[in-house]
């Protein structure tokens, strides 16, 4: 007789135990560990603020500023066309290429010198009304206009005014598009004056419709360049005035009376 089937054995799984948690402190340690390989592949944060500038980036702003006082020197004396940039750069030190560092041209050059001169006395010329306005809250249009012939003299005769005189005889080597962009700096500039004259003349101290003896002044003040010449010693030369003495005259020349 044969034997019954036998029913295979099933194999049981072996017990696994049961996994423990992890502590708290692991936890917080691993999370700390995904933090860190975060940060690393973020880009770094950019401080608030305007950056402090290297102490290179300082020199070469110095450098700049050496290259434009020193060709407006250069331009003027020499003229622009007869100025090459091997000599703006060996009169300040440089190698003949360098100054291509800072401007991409001769051109580039004297745009900048007439430029940023320009800017610069727009914002000078505002800061002696404001200070004016702040000595004399009631000054009378005949003082505010002692500042501004004063101050037009320091621009056109004082130891930063080399870009004036350059503007006024290398005008012409500048593109039309460089002449329109100084041209409404200068309008910005002598626009300044006109609520002064405006003023002179509703109290009939200027002899001139307000535009044109702006035109007239500027163009009187403008060519003192020319002749004016710094005095050395006290003396009875009229060319050898103080730059207060000049503006009294001046302001004597183009007003009357006190008012």
């Amino acid at each position: 007789m044969d034997s019954p089937l036998r029913r295979p054995r099933v194999s049981k799984p072996p017990a696994t135990r049961p996994r423990k948690a992890a502590s708290p402190e692991r936890a917080s340690a691993d999370e700390d560990k995904d933090k860190d390989k975060e940060r690393q592949h973020q880009p770094p944060r950019r401080p608030r603020g305007r950056p402090r500038k290297t102490a290179e980036e300082l020199d070469d702003g110095n450098r700049r500023r050496k290259l434009m006082d020193t060709a407006a020197k250069l331009f003027l004396t020499q003229g622009f066309a007869a100025t090459s940039t091997r000599d703006i750069a060996a009169a300040v030190g440089m190698h003949s290429g360098s100054p291509f560092y800072h401007f991409e041209s001769k051109s580039a050059l004297l745009f900048a010198v007439m430029n940023e001169g320009m800017a610069t006395a727009v914002q000078s010329q505002q800061a002696a009304l404001d200070a004016l306005a702040q000595r004399q809250p009631q000054a009378t249009a005949r003082e505010r206009l002692r500042v501004l012939i004063r101050h037009h003299f320091e621009v056109l005769l004082g130891p930063h005014s080399g870009f004036i005189p350059v503007m006024l005889y290398e005008w012409r080597s500048l593109t039309p598009a460089q002449r329109k962009s100084i041209a409404s700096v200068k309008d910005a500039y002598e626009a300044v004056w006109m609520p002064t004259l405006e003023a002179l003349a509703r109290q009939k101290a200027l002899q001139a419709d307000p535009a044109v003896a702006r035109l007239f002044i500027f163009g009187a003040l403008n060519w003192a360049v020319q002749w004016f010449a710094a005095p050395k010693k006290k003396n009875n030369n009229k060319q050898g005035k103080s730059l207060d003495e000049l503006t009294d005259e001046a302001l004597a020349l183009f007003i009357r009376g006190e008012g």
